[in-house]
């Protein structure tokens, strides 16, 4: 018994260190600022009609939910520049901040999402 409680704790302290942020968080005002640098690339992790509905200009979409999302980042964003990620409220988008994060990705996260976006009277757009 002492062995498996001695186990369990040791599994419990790995878990909480591991749940660290690897990535920033940034409020509208910043994230904009950040987005008009041209070594950075804007990701919406939103899904396809949520997109269509408005995303912010020049916005690259890959839907986290899609079993293939981290091949597609893969596939379609340089490891080289900063990702800037946003969704609707910002949970989709930390969570594909971190997983983008632990394969070597620079990320900042739109904190509040493309909610807190259109909110500050930011501009969205239907283009593709």
């Amino acid at each position: 018994m002492k062995k498996i409680l001695t186990c369990l704790f040791a599994a419990l302290g790995l878990t909480t260190a591991c749940g660290q942020q690897n990535f920033e968080n940034m409020e509208v005002k910043e994230f904009a600022e950040l987005i008009a640098d041209s070594n950075v690339v804007i990701l919406d992790v939103r899904k396809a009609d949520e997109f269509a509905e408005g995303h912010i200009k020049g916005a690259i979409l890959i839907d986290q939910f899609q079993d293939d999302f981290v091949e597609q980042a893969k596939a379609k964003l340089p490891i080289d520049k900063t990702i800037a990620i946003y969704c609707r409220s910002g949970r989709r988008s930390a969570n594909a901040a971190s997983k983008l994060a632990d394969i070597g990705y620079k990320c900042v996260n739109l904190k509040g999402g493309i909610l807190s976006w259109k909110e500050a009277g930011m501009p969205v757009t239907k283009e593709k």
